[in-house]
């Protein structure tokens, strides 16, 4: 039973029975298992395979898998058109289901509402038009958010051995049903309404997260450009973008104060060159980069051992410096605070060596935000964000004495240690409500409590409440 059903704030129905479908489990006397494709009023049909060139505002939008947001709603930014004689078969109509049935969105869902315009759907998509007889939509889309329909999801993919699920495999999969259209829009209104309680409470500390990594940009950036004495005096720096400096600071660039190296192309590779721990060398791409600058092993891969001998210019030391160089995360920065024994990067980094000045305190000027300002402004107009070995060389370093860069370095690691356990905390908090959040679900839509008496409060609930659960 979920932990939800543990937690006695939620009753569960008088009696249970097997429900025939190993990853729904039980479920109440009087309920009902149904395959999809049976509670629907036309068969599930896929979407149109056009390309998305157009954004013609007086035409049916095109959705496709990433113009949905996680919160239901459509992106602003994202809009694009199909013709009225292209997209009139595949018009959607209000509360129409769309899944998404291939890639690493695979299982995803999104539930059009007529205040959306007119819309028509993209070929990664399949639509299910529920019969409002036998299936509240709404109900329908909750239970597509539940863990039992991951796990359906899940299991679908094992057995095609490919990140996909047609429209087929989603009609045959079960739905638990309750014994009324009432009972199902009862649910509905319930998780309407508990979900929005939780969704408040995560929404509040995301932002918090962004103001928390304001505060660390904005703690780095001052120390690495101003200094630590508000009466030192300052001088042009010559540049720009940079302004004021302390007046004793050299102004020079990175490429005169370390190497940057990267994997040359023709020593690249393919998946055939990764291979188990024992016969390689660890390789880090930016997933194994922390937003904290620090270095994460969570999931690591591994290199052959030719493949790592090869490039010699980029093995890994401790006390190098990693640079995203391209990808959504380019200019991500990460420094090697201990030794990781055999390791080199991956083509999308680059690899600063051979340091002549503290290289926590190059770590700290590459994550400030005028850097970073230089890297969006850089990568702006490309398809693919990139920046090249060049460009990075050419970044200005300010220089600091050795004792004052020290210095600097140990102020801005105490202080950003703070704000970063505020931001560990907050997203633990976040996690904590998510799990929540899809247990409430799970244990609504297939019976384990029973939510047939829930009135929705006449006044706004205690959100204080709705956190002392999450935390529970």
């Amino acid at each position: 039973m979920s932990k939800v059903a543990l937690s006695g704030k939620y009753r569960a129905y008088p009696e249970y029975k097997d429900s025939g479908v190993e990853w729904l489990g039980d479920i109440p006397l009087n309920w009902s298992v149904c395959r999809l494709k049976q509670m629907l009023s036309s068969p599930m049909s896929y979407g149109a395979n056009e390309a998305a060139e157009r954004a013609i505002t007086s035409e049916p939008r095109y959705i496709r898998i990433t113009d949905m947001n996680n919160d239901g709603s459509l992106k602003n930014d994202t809009f694009r058109s199909l013709p009225w004689d292209v997209a009139n078969q595949y018009l959607l109509k209000d509360l129409d289901i769309l899944l998404a049935r291939s890639g690493a969105t695979v299982g995803k869902s999104f539930i059009y509402r007529k205040d959306f315009g007119n819309c028509c759907y993209a070929g990664y998509l399949i639509k299910a038009s529920c019969d409002s007889a036998k299936l509240n939509p709404e109900y329908a889309f909750w239970f597509f958010q539940s863990a039992q329909y991951w796990q359906y999801i899940s299991s679908s993919q094992i057995q095609a051995t490919i990140q996909n699920v047609s429209a087929e495999k989603y009609g045959e999969m079960y739905l638990p049903l309750p014994s009324s259209i009432n009972e199902q829009n009862q649910i509905a209104a319930f998780l309407d309404h508990e979900t929005a309680k939780i969704d408040t409470l995560i929404e509040k500390q995301q932002k918090l997260i962004e103001l928390l990594k304001e505060k660390r940009q904005a703690v780095i950036s001052h120390a690495v450009t101003k200094g630590l004495n508000p009466d030192a005096p300052m001088k042009d720096s010559g540049v720009e973008w940079l302004g004021e400096v302390p007046e004793h600071w050299g102004v020079s660039r990175l490429k005169y104060h370390c190497s940057v190296k990267g994997r040359i192309g023709f020593r690249g590779y393919t998946v055939e060159d990764l291979v188990d721990k024992s016969d390689g060398a660890l390789v880090l791409g930016a997933t194994e980069m922390t937003i904290n600058g620090d270095i994460t092993l969570n999931n690591p891969k591994y290199i052959s051992w030719r493949k790592y001998y090869e490039s010699p210019e980029i093995m890994l030391q401790k006390g190098m410096i990693l640079v995203v160089q391209r990808g959504s995360t380019v200019g991500k920065i990460a420094h090697i605070d201990k030794e990781l024994g055999m390791a080199t990067i991956n083509p999308s980094l680059v690899l600063l060596r051979d340091l002549k000045i503290n290289s926590k305190f190059i770590t700290y000027s590459l994550m400030g935000s005028l850097i970073q300002h230089k890297v969006k402004m850089q990568t702006s107009s490309t398809a693919i964000p990139m920046i090249s070995q060049e460009q990075i060389g050419n970044y200005v370093q300010l220089l600091p004495s050795h004792e004052e860069q020290q210095q600097i370095v140990n102020y801005i690691s105490q202080n950003i240690s703070k704000i970063n356990d505020g931001i560990s905390s907050s997203k633990k908090s976040i996690k904590l409500m998510q799990e929540r959040r899809t247990a409430l679900i799970s244990a609504a839509v297939t019976g384990k409590i029973d939510v047939r008496n829930w009135v929705a409060p006449t006044t706004n609930s205690d959100e204080n409440e709705a956190a002392q659960e999450v935390t529970a």
